[in-house]
């Protein structure tokens, strides 16, 4: 006759005990991965808004021609003028910040009491400014310098 062996197992309470802890361990982090995700959209849509910039400032000085970017605080979005949509080429290139990926608003957009910059044939501005974007309590803010017309994160 065979002699029986048990098979090594976990107990119920050792299940519970593990599930617990994994339990403690998302709570601690659940805050924490919303909040990361939160500045990594505000951080894009940043970023989005000054590569728009510069890239209309370098537009404006390849084609030596002046362009508008207009911003509308009301509507969460900003066009620029006379530049077609790289999606949509009939057209102009427009951004709608409330959208998905960003979901975020536009807080500001201020240049020298205007809510448009516009780059001269030479990449330009008219006025240097800044522009406020925001995700939840996270904000921040584009500089467009009035000496270079560069945009840039602080």
């Amino acid at each position: 006759m065979r002699a029986f062996h048990r098979q090594p197992a976990f107990t119920l309470i050792e299940l519970v005990v593990v599930l617990f802890i994994v339990g403690m361990l998302a709570a601690v982090a659940a805050p924490r991965f919303a909040g990361s995700a939160v500045r990594q959209r505000v951080d894009a849509a940043a970023r989005r808004v000054a590569v728009d910039l510069n890239l209309a400032r370098r537009h404006a000085y390849q084609s030596s021609t002046s362009q508008t970017v207009t911003f509308d605080v009301s509507a969460n979005s900003y066009k620029l003028a006379g530049m077609p949509d790289p999606d949509r080429p009939t057209v102009d290139y427009e951004v709608d910040l409330n959208g998905e990926p960003f979901q975020a608003e536009l807080l500001s957009a201020n240049f020298s009491g205007n809510a448009k910059v516009i780059f001269d044939a030479y990449g330009m501005p008219d006025f240097g400014g800044v522009v406020v974007v925001a995700v939840g309590d996270e904000q921040r803010t584009i500089n467009v310098d009035p000496d270079t017309g560069e945009a840039y994160l602080p």
